[in-house]
This record gives C-alpha cells, structure tokens and sequence, in this order.
C-alpha cells in the first residue's frame, strides 16, 4: 500500500526538556537525511539514534541540536520507515523543527494517523488501536493494565477464535447442504449448530457480564455530590481530591456552577461532579446551576448524598431522598464532630438499604469508610485486572449486545426446527458484528471517525 510520509510533534506543546517530532513513510530517513549534520542516516542501522543537528535549507544554518532515532519497516509502529527526532523542549524549537521539515514536502499527519497506518498495514487490529488511546487517556493503575492486555491482543484472541469457531461452523452447514446424500447428515448439521451457539452465546454473555466494571475503569464513575447548601459537600470533594478545587465557605449557594475532577479511588476512577445545592432560589446565576445540578443526577453513575449531623432533616432533604430513589447512591452523613439533631434511624429507613456513612471532613474521619463502600458497591471491594479480559469501550460493548441477540435469534431458529440454511444467517450476522469488533468488517467512515478522536502525532 503507498503511502505518502507524514510528520507531527508527538509529545504535548509546552516547556519540557525533549520534545520528539516523528515522521512515517517511505521518505522519512530521506528527508531527515536531507536536514542533518551528523551521520549518514541512510546508511545508519535501523533502530539506532545518532547525535547532530538539523539545518534550516534556506539559510543554512543551524537551526537544532538532536538526537536522532531511526527505524526501518518493518519492525516500527507504522510498518513504514519512522523517524523520531529529540530537540529541545520549548516551543520555539520543536516549531521550528517540525517546520523545516514540512518545506520539504512532508504532509502534516490527521488526528491518530500514525495509529491508523499501524492498523491499515496490519500490525494491529482496531480493538487494540482503540487500547492506545485507552491507555493514553487512564486514569488509574488498573485501567492502565486493562488496556495494556487489550493492546497486546487478548480480547482481540477472544474474538478471533469465537469468529473461527462460527466460521467453521457456518463452512459444516453450507457443505452439508451442498452434499445431502447421507442420512444423518441434517441431525448432525443441528446438533452442531446448536452447540456452537450456545458455546459462544455463553463466551459473549461472559464478557458482557464484566463490561460495566470495564467500562467505569475505562471512563470514570460518574459520580454526582448533592445535598443541601453549606451541608459539606465542596468539603468532601476537596477531601476525596486532596486538594482545594472547591470554595468552601460559610455562605449557603457558594457553588454556582459545575465543578468537575478526576479522583482515583482504590482503583477506582470516579468522575467526580460537586453540583450547586439543589433548593429553591431567586438568584439567576444560582437557579441555573440547580437546573444543571438536576440534569447531572439524572446522568450519574453514583449519587454521594451529604446530610448534616447537626441538622434536623428537611423537607428538601426528603425531597432528594425521593429525586435518588431507584439510583446508586450513598450517605453520607457530615460533620459529626458537632451536636447530633439528625434523626438517623429516620435516615437508614428512608435509605432502604443503601450505604450510610458518617464522617467528620474538617477532623478527616470516615473517609476510609467511603472509598470502601464506594468500591464495594461497583467491584464487591476489588477488582481483577489479571485473568479476566475487560471490555471497556461502548462501541465494542454495543456490538457484543448485538452479537447476542443475533445468536438468540438463531438459537430460537434451531429449537422450532428451522432450516439451517435460514438459522445460519443470524450466525453469519453475529460473525460480522464481531469482525466490526477488530475492524475485519468495519466501514471506512467508521474507521475514519474512529481515528479522528485520537491526538495528533499518535
């Protein structure tokens, strides 16, 4: 496949001590030849990095001190020829590199066009392209491993071998059909089908069983804080950040509009939202934040529901009881370093059953007894990131729902006695819905928008 090379600066703008500018292509060690004050590039040996300089064509000088690293196809990332050159970290300088090298006709790479030549040239699939942004963009140690294994291919080896088991299958039939004269043939085409299904039924609904603990590691827990004003819940995002995000102050309504922090806890990411206290206001400003708040309890994962231990409960707080039941929530009651004047027994019946926890932010207490109860309501207080293979990405999600039902549908087939040349058109259907999985029967639009969100220069 021909390709033209392409460059981009592949680690974040700012100040730093090395920036990287990479180029991939059939021309990358030509052209980096071309600006080069050091050793020949071209007869260099492929994964090696030589000191030098890079020169500006125009006006021949010096334009940047580097080390320059060169690998050739097909042992790179891209299965291209890459180069990767390590110039100062400021932005003048890896500017200025990154522009010489496009006065020499180097095309600027799309949003993860890098990790898409890796795909199209088959060193990956698109699962385990998905992983690098997964990976990228972790927020804990243990979504970090779930996408270390997907980027090594092990639910890419799950798919592929249901694919093969269903191919296989799908080849007995049609060559079953095609040579009938024995007697026990279409007992046996049956018998067959019928095995295989519910052998990968069982293999999809296994994967879906562990999809929503992947997917909260791979996105976050989306995790609402409410409660009345002043109730303590800036208090106890600050606490859970260890920092101070939040304002905290004495003044009812102080948090006006939506903050929101990534906080890892036990292993868990939760996206954690302080919402505006949810009560009745003629403040503009403030009711729009209400209004916000409302919508963002509808949307979340988990609801952290504050109370203070030196109130009498309200009829606003009744009022939130109600707006969070059916959800995933926990209570938390605050500052009881203070007089008690909540009635709790009041507050564990109308929490029918759910986590009630009580703390002291401003002494730091009870905050253990939260992580514990947070993790233990999403992962039963752990989470195995060794044996199992996660699935974390809706879209792969979604197809292994429809993966399922379409082997449901052929499973009903076989049970009414169907012919199997009907029944195998919902196992066809389920082979390709797994092949959009690792991209075997992907769309180019789809591969095209599915590279787009990545960063540029990956």
């Amino acid at each position: 496949m021909e390709t033209d090379t392409i460059t981009a600066i592949s680690t974040p703008i700012g100040e730093g001590a090395i920036a990287i500018v990479r180029l991939s292509g059939p021309e990358a060690i030509s052209i980096t030849t071309e600006l080069f004050r050091g050793k020949n590039l071209n007869e260099a040996d492929s994964h090696t990095i030589h000191y030098g300089k890079i020169i500006d064509p125009q006006t021949e000088e010096v334009a940047e001190e580097v080390m320059v690293s060169v690998m050739r196809a097909p042992k790179t990332f891209t299965r291209e020829d890459v180069v990767e050159i390590n110039c100062h970290g400021g932005m003048v300088a890896v500017n200025r590199v990154l522009e010489i090298i496009l006065s020499r006709g180097v095309r600027l790479a799309e949003p993860g066009e890098f990790t898409k030549r890796a795909f199209l040239h088959g060193r990956i699939d698109l699962s385990q392209a998905e992983a690098v942004m997964d990976l990228i963009r972790a927020k804990t140690d243990k979504a970090m491993s779930v996408a270390l294994k997907q980027m090594d291919g092990r639910l890419s080896g799950l798919i592929q071998k249901l694919r093969q088991d269903l191919l296989e299958t799908v080849a007995h039939v049609e060559v079953n059909i095609d040579y009938p004269e024995y007697d026990d043939v279409e007992e046996m085409s049956h018998e067959m089908m019928q095995r295989k299904t519910k052998e990968v039924h069982k293999e999809i609904l296994d994967l879906l069983n562990v999809a929503k603990q992947g997917k909260i590691l791979r996105e976050g827990l989306a995790t609402a804080i409410i409660g009345r004003p002043n109730v303590g819940k800036s208090s106890l995002m600050n606490t859970l950040v260890q920092e101070n995000k939040a304002i905290v102050t004495e003044i009812p309504g102080t948090t006006r509009d939506i903050i929101e922090e990534y906080v890892n806890v036990r292993g868990v990411p939760l996206r954690l939202v302080d919402t505006a206290g949810i009560r009745e206001t003629e403040d503009i400003v403030e009711k729009i934040g209400v209004e916000r708040s409302r919508q963002v309890l509808k949307e979340s994962d988990l609801i952290l529901f504050v109370l203070n231990y030196n109130d009498e409960l309200t009829e606003e707080d009744v009022k939130l009881f109600e707006a969070i039941q059916g959800l995933e929530y926990i209570v938390i009651i605050n500052k009881t370093d203070l007089e008690q004047k909540l009635d709790m027994e009041k507050v564990l019946e109308m929490a029918e059953g759910n986590p009630v926890v009580t703390t002291s932010l401003i002494e730091e207490e009870g905050v253990d007894e939260l992580e514990s109860a947070i993790a233990k309501t999403f992962f039963a207080g752990d989470i195995d990131t060794g044996d199992l293979t996660y699935v974390s990405n809706v879209r792969h999600i979604q197809l292994l729902k429809q993966s399922q039902k379409a082997l449901e549908d052929a499973m009903e087939g076989i049970e009414l006695g169907m012919p199997l040349d009907i029944v195998q058109i919902d196992v066809t259907r389920t082979w390709e819905f797994l092949g959009e999985i690792i991209g075997d029967t992907a769309s180019d639009s789809l591969i095209d928008q599915l590279f787009s969100q990545f960063c540029l220069g990956k």
